[in-house]
């Protein structure tokens, strides 16, 4: 049996790379309209660039999917006010969150 998100909307924190690409990818093959968000900071938590986000979009679109790029920051009320906005300007709605943006800044599994 295969799982199908047709018709549904997802938003995708943390989605330009690592496992929120993975799942906005597996998502939008799946039949999802994306809602990919990504600050695009560095790994300290700096800086800010939409690319990664536009890049994983690029190749949903690529491959025949729908989706849509967001910078904004989970952090604050009004970044995460404008993931939504725009998911529902976009698609109607929200159906789907997957909650994956994070900086992790010591990757050391003893602390």
């Amino acid at each position: 049996m295969t799982i199908s998100f047709e018709g549904k909307v997802a938003i995708v924190t943390g989605g330009g790379n690592g496992l929120g690409k993975a799942h906005a990818l597996e998502l939008a093959r799946r039949g999802a309209k994306v809602v990919v968000n990504d600050l695009g900071g560095s790994v300290d938590g700096t800086g800010g660039s939409s690319a990664a986000a536009d890049a994983v979009v690029a190749e949903i679109k690529a491959a025949g999917g729908e989706a849509i790029a967001n910078g904004g920051s989970v952090s604050d009320r009004a970044g995460a006010q404008s993931i939504v906005d725009d998911a529902v300007k976009a698609f109607g709605t929200v159906h789907i969150l997957i909650n994956n943006a994070g900086i992790l800044r010591d990757k050391s599994f003893s602390k």
